[in-house]
C-alpha cells in the first residue's frame, strides 16, 4: 500500500558529500514521521534519522548528529538525507522508512514501510 524507493548512493572518499532521495507512493496519506536506517554485512540494521510530520521536529542518532540533515518535500512525497562529512564507518546499505505514528521514532518496529535500499560507500 506505500512504497519506497532509494536513490542517491554511491562511492565518495572520506571528507565527501552525498544527498539520498526517497520517493514515497502509494497510500501516502497514511504516512506520517519518516526515517533513515542503515545495515553493513553481520550488523542489524541501525537507526540514523528521522523526521515527523509535517516536518518540525528530527532526531539523529550520535554518530551522525551534526553531519546528517533530515527533511522532506511533503508536496513530492520525498525524503532526504544529506550527508556531509563522510567517514568509512559511514558505509552501508542505507533505507528509507515510513511510519503510520506521527513522533519521533527510532526504533526499526515503529516504522510499517521499508525501501529497498541504497549502498553508500566511504573510500578512506
Amino acid at each position: 500500500q506505500v512504497q519506497l524507493v532509494e536513490s542517491g548512493g554511491g562511492l565518495v572518499q572520506t571528507g565527501g558529500s552525498l544527498r539520498l532521495s526517497c520517493a514515497a507512493s502509494g497510500r501516502t496519506f497514511s504516512v506520517y514521521a519518516m526515517g533513515w536506517f542503515r545495515q553493513t554485512p553481520g550488523k542489524e540494521r541501525e537507526f540514523v534519522a528521522t523526521i515527523t510530520w509535517p516536518g518540525g521536529s528530527t532526531y539523529y542518532s550520535d554518530s551522525v548528529k551534526g553531519r546528517f540533515t533530515i527533511s522532506r518535500d511533503n508536496a513530492k512525497n520525498t525524503v532526504y538525507l544529506q550527508m556531509n562529512s563522510l567517514k568509512p564507518e559511514d558505509t552501508a546499505v542505507y533505507f528509507c522508512a515510513a511510519s503510520r505514528m506521527n513522533a519521533i521514532v527510532i526504533r526499526r518496529n515503529g516504522y510499517d514501510y521499508w525501501g529497498q535500499g541504497t549502498q553508500v560507500t566511504v573510500s578512506p
